[in-house]
């Protein structure tokens, strides 16, 4: 436990912390010795209590320790007569002195354990988290990646098989059962590296004016959506925004696909898109089961899926709100009136140079 705290404060905030437990005492003479005469030596002592509290929150316990025999000395020295001499005339300053180093020696103690318990218990998060992290990373990998794979080697293996006669449409059927299982496959490892290098801060965005008609409709194609598979409202002489239009068509395809998965039968996602004052606004809406307003931004964690079982890492909505936070734009959930979720993606409009 001393190691973890020794390694979790810097040589920096130690240095700061002894020079306030030296200095401290002394800088607070000119505003407490013109005072002797109005505030008695309980008052003093609490000043240099809060002192000695504050070199332990700063530096730690040593700094503490110091600051509780410097203040002491001062203390005795400056407000306890015969001033200026290390000598006590009143056996209850006698008292008063010793119980100010005994407090402050035992209020440094605790804040100083305080603190270790902090620094403990926050590792003790950041470990379990990381633990999940993993856990759900195993689980998504070993589970979606491997599936695509499984599918697209089973296409072979039939293709390659002497004893099976295949068609002419039986093999074109296969090879697009493959070609599809390799696109799923693609899409979930694009998807991981953006999320790495995004999180590592390493991946380039490259923002400019940019037509969000043009990137929605890119979108939509990417997906291969049907006509009747998303419904579009779109305001007539929308203006540019400021995005990089290719990760912009990346996170708009990832919240369209999501919305699509949940959509009801009969009920297919609308997509709606409006300038609303310096920005403009695209609206997802989907009358599916929706979320539970305390677990709307669960849904932005990697990995995180509340419950759905279908394929897909987990990173969709993750990867989008990622990408559009990078170009200054932001992606937030709200309830759709009625029942369902509405994921709302906001862009700055593009200004005149």
């Amino acid at each position: 436990m001393t190691d973890m705290r020794s390694g979790s404060l810097s040589a920096r905030r130690r240095v700061w912390g002894y020079g306030l437990a030296v200095g401290g005492p002394a800088m607070l003479l000119p505003g407490l010795v013109p005072l002797r005469g109005t505030l008695n030596l309980a008052g003093d002592v609490a000043v240099y209590l809060v002192l000695v509290v504050a070199a332990s929150l700063v530096g730690g316990l040593g700094p503490a320790l110091v600051a509780s025999v410097v203040s002491a000395g001062v203390l005795n020295f400056f407000f306890t007569r015969p001033y200026h001499r290390l000598t006590v005339s009143d056996p209850d300053n006698v008292v008063a002195l010793c119980a100010f180093v005994l407090v402050a020696v035992m209020v440094s103690w605790l804040v100083d354990v305080a603190e270790r318990r902090a620094t403990a218990a926050a590792a003790a998060a950041e470990i379990e988290a990381a633990d999940r992290l993993r856990a759900a990373i195993l689980t998504a990998v070993g589970h979606d990646l491997r599936s695509p794979l499984a599918a697209a080697k089973a296409v072979v293996s039939g293709l390659r098989a002497e004893d099976v006669t295949l068609t002419e449409s039986d093999r074109r059927e296969l090879l697009e059962a493959a070609d599809g299982a390799l696109d799923r496959l693609t899409g979930l490892v694009d998807n991981l590296l953006d999320m790495s290098r995004l999180q590592a801060g390493a991946l380039p965005i490259h923002s400019r004016p940019t037509a969000i008609e043009d990137v929605l409709a890119r979108a939509l194609d990417y997906l291969g959506v049907e006509p009747r598979a998303v419904v579009l409202d779109v305001e007539e002489g929308l203006p540019d925004v400021v995005a990089d239009a290719g990760l912009l068509e990346r996170a708009i395809a990832n919240i369209v696909a999501n919305a699509q998965r949940f959509a009801p039968v009969g009920e297919p996602p609308v997509v709606r898109v409006d300038a609303v004052g310096e920005d403009v606004r695209l609206q997802v809406i989907d009358r599916g089961r929706g979320i539970p307003e305390a677990a709307r931004e669960e849904v932005f964690q990697p990995f995180q899926r509340l419950g759905d079982t279908g394929t897909g890492l987990g990173l969709g909505l993750a990867l989008a709100r990622g990408l559009v936070d990078a170009m200054g734009g932001s992606v937030t959930p709200t309830e759709t009136p009625g029942g369902g979720l509405t994921m709302v993606v906001t862009l700055p409009i593009a200004r005149p140079a």
